[in-house]
């Protein structure tokens, strides 16, 4: 059974898909307890001075001026239950093990000031397997309170759960997994809450898709050029290196590994492609970088403090902060999701291609029959409503927020919702690729005499033992999501 150790520093997201894909178990390096009850320390002795500290001794949001006098451990359950207002479809499995996840990350860093006890009860809560129902609306990005509040209910034995396939009552499934509910401390309820933990667990996950995806993507590019007759010197490395720009060189290096050995080398080819191929690199390359600074910004948040109140260790004080706010994230997935539409577009251009009246020797449609077959030709509305699905999800939410909280809260990053419409994105763009790589395989198979190169040759096999050649008209979307269900294959775009 795999184990990722939580140390407060190191965590990337494929640990996170670990946990929430693979059941990883989470084991917590001894240090991290150090730190836990060194920043208890320093918070209790501040509540002690008298100092107030938000959501410990004082209310939250438009209630931040009223002072919690007495029975703090009570506020904390009723902090908790008071924003259990969240609504909407249940979180997936593997999203809230996510989630949980990376709330344990973000908690070992140590300035949450978190109780040992209630810390150690959430990651026996994750490797119990006892997931919270959580409802996926109710967060503006002012941290995700409002969605991980079932989280903390379900910690106290409150709300719903799902244990061994059965969704129960959180205080039943904690018994059944052999738990009892957690006896919060004081400022432990916004301990749990008080994060973006939402769009952080969600985002590592989408953007292991990504990756993922462009991988196949590259490989779908390359069965086009293959199918179109394109021309593969537009992928010299010198001529990438000429404008150095992010991964461009190391996108056409992909593609042209799928290439080794291919006929197009010898063949007579055109001087200029259509932009579709003829650009991919660059068209690759800038998701590539885009995908690599939304990664770089997930881990940053994975193995930082951002709670909100801080306690800063090596000071020895208990400050409030905005470290909570996430725009870079929401910036990182915004772009993102702008990056994949771009690439999908050059996609579905090469299918227009590539199933259009005949390019570069093609038959029209890709139909081997011709006169009165449809061949490919309707797909072309699919592929177009797939395209305009993608380009609806990449228009930008982030700015779309109003004031609340009487004012307190008046700016907001639509985080979660970012990072939810980009991995809304996947299973279209997948779809949009498995339509390519139809198309692409069916055109290879139509030019009689010509050898793939040794990528795409592996590529092709793989797609004729799913889906057979297309002779006469069938239901081909069928076909695209026998290929759909398929991907992305492997993950080596030079096997």
């Amino acid at each position: 059974m795999n184990v990722v150790q939580l140390k407060g520093s190191g965590v990337t997201i494929g640990d996170i898909v670990d946990i929430a894909r693979g059941d990883a178990v989470v084991e917590t390096a001894p240090e991290v307890f150090d730190r836990l009850r060194k920043a208890r320390e320093i918070l209790e002795a501040a509540a002690a001075s008298g100092q107030s500290i938000y959501g410990m001794n004082t209310g939250l949001g438009a209630n931040l001026k009223t002072a919690v006098e007495s029975d703090h451990a009570a506020f904390q359950r009723q902090l908790v239950r008071g924003r259990g207002v969240a609504v909407g479809p249940v979180l997936p499995r593997d999203a809230t093990r996510a989630v949980i996840a990376a709330r344990l990350s973000m908690l070992s860093v140590g300035g949450s000031g978190i109780s040992p006890e209630t810390y150690q009860a959430l990651a026996a809560m994750l490797n119990a397997h006892v997931h919270p129902q959580m409802p996926s609306i109710g967060s503006i990005g002012a941290g995700d309170l409002v969605l991980l509040a079932a989280m903390a209910r379900c910690l106290i034995g409150e709300g719903r759960a799902e244990f061994e396939r059965q969704i129960l009552d959180a205080a039943d499934a904690l018994k059944r997994a052999g738990l009892a509910p957690a006896s919060l401390k004081p400022k432990d309820g916004i301990s749990l809450i008080n994060a973006s933990a939402v769009s952080v667990g969600e985002g590592a996950l989408a953007l292991h898709d990504v990756r993922d995806l462009l991988a196949a993507q590259r490989r779908a590019a390359a069965l086009s050029f293959e199918a179109l007759g394109g021309n593969p010197l537009i992928l010299t490395l010198a001529i990438q290196a000429a404008r150095p720009a992010p991964h461009q060189s190391n996108e056409a290096a992909a593609i042209l590994a799928q290439l080794e050995g291919s006929s197009l080398f010898q063949s007579a080819v055109a001087i200029q492609d259509p932009l579709s191929l003829r650009c991919v690199a660059p068209i690759h390359a800038a998701l590539a970088d885009s995908l690599e600074r939304a990664i770089a910004i997930v881990e940053i948040e994975l193995n930082s403090a951002a709670d909100n109140p801080l306690v800063i260790l090596d000071e020895e004080r208990v400050l409030s902060t905005g470290n909570f706010h996430t725009p870079a994230l929401s910036l990182a997935f915004e772009t993102l999701g702008l990056a994949i539409a771009q690439a999908a577009a050059a996609s579905a251009a090469r299918f227009i291609q590539l199933t259009g009246s005949g390019r570069n020797g093609l038959p029209r449609y890709l139909s081997p029959v011709g006169g009165a077959s449809a061949g490919f030709v309707p797909m072309q509305k699919v592929v177009t409503a797939l395209m305009a699905q993608i380009r609806h999800k990449a228009n930008p939410v982030m700015l779309d927020f109003v004031p609340v909280s009487e004012g307190v809260e008046d700016h907001a990053t639509q985080a979660a919702l970012t990072v939810r419409k980009c991995a809304e994105m996947l299973d279209l763009w997948r779809q949009l690729i498995a339509c390519e790589m139809l198309a692409a395989t069916q055109g290879i198979d139509l030019r009689p005499g010509h050898r793939c190169g040794q990528g795409t040759a592996k590529t092709h096999a793989l797609i004729r033992k799913l889906v057979p050649v297309l002779n006469e008209d069938r239901a081909l979307g069928e076909d695209a999501m026998v290929i759909f269900e398929a991907l992305p294959f492997e993950t080596d775009v030079s096997s």
